[in-house]
């Protein structure tokens, strides 16, 4: 499968707009797709969907976005902007890995590790960042093993680890870039005890061209995990997937098919190609 893989962001309604704001602090952005329900944006080189399914998930700290800045005025306008209606988890200031880093949650409950540095040394502007925490804690090395053994170019590309003593919680991993379907994505171990973990607030996407792929990442991704409808299921580790085939927008669009597929896809737990052509 080439196709990649991408985040999906839980809104209440306010996906389109906080896109537009998302659009307007990032290079390589733009609009994509924008429904009442779906809105498809580029931020930094990374596709994001946002989702407007009302108030039941929201997005945590588990799944941040890690944005690297060549500008510091870019940084410094982007940090002040999503701050606002927002709150500060790390402020803005010289770490032992950065000249300037800081970490906050948006209005919208979107995290933002924001840093100045080389967007070379990282490979891309934005990419989404996954913390292992709460009842994954410690779990950051096994789950990208697992996700590069399950998906085509799969590479782990770097990995630091916590030396003995830094912290007082299960932890290995403190940064760690790795690969599936060419999609760049970062793993770390929180060093703290965390009252959070993954949730359907932010989910990781796989689109699927044959009921082939749709089986194989379905029946990787669910076991241990958990099976729900509409192709969401949640692995062993926490996180949570949505395993869609690539040719549902492309029926959604159709006004006269939209309403029976909707209605079969509803009853579904993994997807079935074929039944939505028929429907």
């Amino acid at each position: 499968m080439s196709n990649p893989v991408y985040p999906c962001i839980w809104f209440d309604g306010t996906a389109k707009e906080a896109a537009e704001l998302y659009c307007s602090l990032f290079t390589q952005s733009a609009m994509k797709e924008c429904t009442h329900m779906v809105v498809n944006f580029e931020i930094g080189g990374q596709h994001i969907m946002g989702l407007n399914a009302g108030p039941m998930f929201k997005p945590n700290a588990a799944i941040s976005f890690y944005a690297t800045f060549e500008d510091k005025e870019a940084l410094l306008k982007a940090w002040n902007t999503l701050l606002q209606g927002g709150s500060v988890l790390m402020p803005l200031d010289k770490y032992q890995w950065s000249e300037q880093y800081g970490w906050l949650q948006d209005k919208y409950g979107v995290n933002w590790q924001l840093t100045y540095g080389k967007v070379s040394a990282v490979g891309q502007a934005v990419v989404p960042l996954f913390m292992f925490c709460g009842e994954n804690q410690g779990k950051a090395e096994a789950a990208m093993n697992y996700y590069i053994s399950l998906f085509d170019n799969g590479r782990i590309e770097m990995a630091a680890h916590y030396e003995e003593g830094m912290t007082k919680v299960d932890a290995h991993v403190v940064h760690a870039r790795f690969r599936i379907n060419d999609s760049l994505l970062i793993a770390m171990d929180s060093a703290v005890a965390q009252p959070f973990t993954f949730s359907e607030g932010i989910s990781m996407v796989v689109t699927c061209d044959t009921q082939e792929e749709i089986d194989h990442y379905w029946n990787k991704l669910s076991v241990n995990g958990r099976e729900s409808m509409c192709g969401w299921c949640r692995d062993q580790f926490g996180v949570w997937w949505q395993v869609v085939p690539s040719v549902l927008g492309q029926l959604m669009m159709d006004r006269e098919r939209a309403p029976r597929v909707m209605d079969a896809f509803m009853k579904m737990k993994k997807f079935d190609i074929q039944a939505l052509l028929d429907a």
